[in-house]
């Protein structure tokens, strides 16, 4: 590629033609600070955080958007800039709720950060401050419009990397809010809760509904059995609540820090990942066979679900039936495992921990109840398990590696593992599918051609003499491409994974927020998943159908695979949903009186 050669606070600098200077000056290790800028996603130059000096130009130009050109001299320290930069800060402050001691994000702030290294010490532009709304009503997304700084970044990541677009600006000048569309509730919208807005957001204008303090009262309860159980993500993403590098596996110190909060039992997702594997390989061949419903389309990410509810019903039909692992393992707890150990479910209290904000909604809804009792009680994100260990004064760097609890639901296998990446539930289905189709044992059991952060990636398997052709889509505007390629006839899969974030579950909107400075120049999607890819391989179990476990869950309770009672429990259904449902009595969604006559809607 073509460079070009620049002068950045007198260091020479030879770059790419194509790059901005925010991305020059990074690439000698000059940091530029950033406020609105969040890479790939929202590089709009909106905020002037990132002001530089430019010799010639006529003013302070933003970085983040502004192209380097041949010969160019750039300061980014002088007292003008330092002094706008601080002066756009303290705007910023002025019409934003500053109760930081009592804030979600205190000390996990880029706003609080940024005011610290610019030497903010007080507000000079006090004044009227714009008309919040606080938006509590969905089971998973908190909005708190007093803490919204107007940066784009939650609109631009629904919008352009999500392909959903329910956030955008609102009103015009001072009065200008962040939201869905006339300030209807997330609850109300056509969210997917991916929470992908949360992981964007800057400050704590969103967040996910908290449900600890209802785990404490669990936990402390006599007479509540209280089972946890933690999906393979959060191992690759805890450690860095404790600023441990990203994509450090902390498996062991998790468990020792779950078992020190209070928990009857600490058992791993990957079980019913395993699980999982057996009723939607089976699902898959029987589909494959006897002439069912193809592609088939995995259903373990809830917001790819709700994705597929809203905008492709005519796909509900391609969707596994299967329930996401979560669900299951909460629905052989309150059967199978409160069988085995004499205890009544309605006394069993299960909480999942999730890298996921939609797996809130997915476990309030009236489907997952498949022994008459809801099949997960709780679900804590790994950011919420964060501030638990904190609160019971854990030193969680300290703690000596623990193994999960080894009875009825303790083994998994490397397969379950990687269902937290992009690709892996594909990997371990065909794992297990690969030696059913051909009657035979595999010892090269790596699919790579489904492994990495490609959106779409695309294969063909003979297996059993069957040619499989498989897709895999990650994040929702993926899965738009791939259903539309479907619809039209340019593609024609038998099974097709899609998850509802990019990367998968190891970037879910429920795990650690990363800084817009750091994703700069780290990719979390591969370094969360090369933990998940470690831990496959040290195992000594690979393969879902070989968990000792399962097998004796089948031969001692479910019979087989797809069986009438794995149907009963571990298997669901989805519902179409209307994106703007009209109320005749309320009026409609635009604030019409009568919702039947509004020619917005017909």
């Amino acid at each position: 590629m073509e460079k070009v050669t620049l002068t950045i606070d007198n260091i020479k600098v030879e770059v790419p033609k194509d790059y901005t200077i925010l991305q020059a000056a990074k690439s000698v290790g000059i940091n530029i600070p950033t406020l609105c800028y969040m890479k790939d996603v929202n590089e709009i130059g909106a905020c002037r955080v990132c002001l530089v000096e430019i010799q010639g130009a006529r003013g302070l130009q933003a970085s983040c958007v502004h192209p380097v050109a041949d010969g160019m001299i750039i300061k980014t320290n002088t007292k003008k800039v330092r002094d706008a930069r601080k002066s756009t800060v303290e705007l910023i402050l002025s019409n934003h709720n500053r109760e930081c001691l009592t804030c979600f994000r205190n000390k996990n702030c880029e706003l609080q950060s940024l005011s610290e290294e610019l030497n903010v010490t007080e507000v000079p532009f006090e004044g009227a401050k714009t008309e919040a709304f606080f938006d509590n009503k969905s089971h998973s997304i908190v909005r708190d419009s007093s803490k919204c700084i107007l940066c784009g970044r939650c609109v631009n990541v629904c919008k352009n990397v999500q392909d959903i677009g329910i956030l955008e600006f609102n009103n015009r000048g001072f009065k200008t809010t962040v939201g869905p569309a006339f300030e209807v509730s997330m609850a109300d919208a056509p969210c997917i809760y991916c929470g992908q807005c949360i992981v964007a957001c800057p400050v704590a204008a969103l967040r996910e509904k908290e449900d600890i303090e209802r785990v404490w009262d669990a936990i402390e309860n006599p007479n509540i059995h209280v089972v946890v159980q933690t999906a393979p993500a959060v191992r690759a993403g805890l450690g860095e609540e404790f600023g441990l590098p990203i994509g450090t596996r902390v498996t062991g110190k998790m468990v020792a820090a779950l078992k020190r909060l209070g928990f009857n039992k600490v058992y791993d997702t990957n079980f019913a990942a395993d699980l999982t594997i057996m009723e939607e390989g089976h699902e898959l061949l029987h589909r494959i066979q006897d002439g069912g419903k193809l592609p088939m389309i995995t259903s373990c990410s809830p917001g790819w679900i709700r994705f597929c509810e809203f905008n492709y019903p005519e796909f509900l039909d391609n969707l596994s039936t299967c329930k996401s692992p979560h669900q299951m393992m909460g629905a052989i707890i309150k059967s199978y495992y409160a069988e085995r150990n004499n205890i009544d479910p309605k006394n069993i209290f299960v909480v999942s921990i999730m890298p996921c904000t939609s797996k809130k909604t997915e476990s309030a809804r009236p489907e997952m109840n498949g022994t008459g009792y809801a099949d997960v009680d709780a679900v804590l994100t790994t950011r919420e398990l964060g501030k638990m260990i904190k609160q019971a004064r854990i030193d969680f760097l300290k703690l000596e590696d623990d193994k999960f609890d080894q009875d009825l639901l303790g083994e998994y296998t490397g397969a379950g593992v990687i269902f937290g990446a992009t690709g892996g539930v594909m990997e371990a289905a065909l794992r297990t599918v690969a030696e059913v189709l051909e009657g035979k044992e595999f010892d090269n059991i790596e699919y790579n051609a489904v492994r990495g952060i490609e959106g779409i990636k695309e294969a063909e398997l003979t297996l059993g003499g069957i040619n499989v052709k498989i897709a895999v889509a990650h994040g929702t505007a993926m899965a738009r491409k791939v259903l539309e390629m479907v619809k039209s006839g340019e593609k024609e899969y038998h099974f097709i994974e899609v998850m509802g974030c990019s990367g998968g579950c190891v970037t879910g909107g429920g795990q650690p927020q990363v800084p817009a400075q750091t994703l700069m120049e780290v990719d979390v999607r591969v370094e969360r998943a090369k933990a998940l890819y470690e831990e496959d391989t040290v195992l000594e179990l690979r393969k879902s159908h070989k968990n000792p476990q399962i097998i004796k869950l089948y031969e001692d309770f479910l019979g087989k695979p797809n069986s009438h009672k794995a149907h009963d429990l571990l298997h669901t259904h989805y519902t179409a949903r209307e994106k703007f449902p009209l109320n005749k009595e309320a009026g409609c969604s635009c604030g019409h009186d009568e919702a039947a006559s509004c020619k917005d809607h017909k």
